[in-house]
């Protein structure tokens, strides 16, 4: 199997139809690139949830340590963190029977995004989430 992102109408029908985002190593300073890509999305309607330890809340919003610590549904694990933690989140998502999974453009680990597709789950990998919506949904 090799990995490969859906194409985009395939993308656009996903970001139109989802709701809740876990963002997964969402930064609390205004200047990192989590921040700017949850901020786009929160103000596209969606709801953010950030999933980073030691932090209180991010946007607003309160924050979990891990994505088994989130209450309720979860569209979306949208990721910001070094490809060799890829793994961990991918087993967690998959056994929360997460639908999808986002890892952020630059981050790539294909063995991982292989076995969440192999699993079921919408996957893309190495994309910005943040461009893909302003390019595709408006």
């Amino acid at each position: 199997m090799s990995f490969q992102n859906p194409d985009d109408e395939a993308i656009r029908q996903f970001l139109l139809s989802i709701h809740r985002i876990a963002v997964v190593g969402l930064s609390p300073k205004p200047d990192r690139p989590s921040f700017a890509v949850a901020k786009v999305m929160q103000q596209a309607g969606m709801k953010i949830v950030p999933v980073r330890p030691f932090t209180e809340s991010v946007l607003g919003e309160p924050a979990f340590a891990s994505l088994s610590d989130v209450p309720g549904k979860v569209d979306l694990v949208n990721v910001f963190r070094a490809a060799d933690q890829i793994d961990a989140i991918v087993d967690e998502a998959i056994a929360l029977n997460i639908p999808a999974i986002w890892i952020q453009q630059g981050i790539i680990n294909k063995a991982a995004a292989e076995r969440a597709q192999a699993a079921g789950l919408f996957v893309v990998m190495d994309r910005c989430i943040k461009i893909d919506y302003l390019r595709l949904c408006l």
